[in-house]
């Protein structure tokens, strides 16, 4: 496979949020504004990417039997790293965020890509594909949480879009406006694919 097609791929073809429907709980967690929905993202292709060249480096040595506590332990060291610089650089964002930064240890997309591709590729692709699923997630929480802000609040990145007269619809803003912005925009997603078929 070629080297685009590995980093494409996790921009369309399996973009985590909408295709593979994996890292669905940060993504209707933290999608409130497109702030926390881009810091979110960029986390959590930091960590792609360090656990997939890691990953990548060691595969022919971790033994098979213990091959996915390695992958924890490799994961949850980048999760420390990445937790740690943005509580020193990004405190408003690091609190925004909370409890869901620690968690990206579990989150499905960064140990489904080091057990199902870095542990099986050489480096360069392996840092393309953590690139590539990474900025998909990414662009998926940012649509996300532009749509719930614009909507439920009425600005994007704290600009004022509307006039006062505008009535946001604050369901949007709030936990079950998470699943509903989603639903919609996964019926968007799968309405597109499905065009492009027929």
């Amino acid at each position: 496979m070629s080297a685009w097609k590995v980093f494409i791929r996790g921009l369309w073809e399996e973009v985590p949020v909408f295709r593979l429907l994996l890292g669905l709980c940060p993504t209707l967690a933290v999608t409130t504004s497109l702030e926390n929905g881009l810091g979110m993202g960029l986390a959590t292709t930091c960590v792609l990417l360090g656990s997939n060249l890691v990953v990548s480096l060691l595969r022919k040595m971790i033994p098979n039997k213990i091959r996915i506590p390695s992958f924890i332990v490799v994961i949850a060291s980048f999760v420390t790293i990445v937790d740690l610089v943005m509580h020193g650089y990004t405190p408003e964002l690091h609190k925004a965020l909370g409890i869901f930064i620690p968690l990206i240890v579990v989150n499905c997309i960064i140990l489904g890509r080091a057990e199902a591709f870095a542990s099986k590729n050489r480096l360069w692709h392996s840092l393309l594909d953590g690139l590539g699923m990474g900025l998909g997630f990414t662009l998926a929480l940012c649509v996300l949480g532009s749509v719930r802000e614009v909507l439920g609040e009425g600005s994007l990145a704290g600009i004022v879009l509307f006039p006062e007269s505008f009535r946001p619809v604050l369901i949007l803003i709030l936990p079950p406006g998470g699943f509903i912005a989603y639903g919609l925009l996964l019926g968007g997603f799968n309405l597109i694919e499905n065009n492009k078929k027929g």
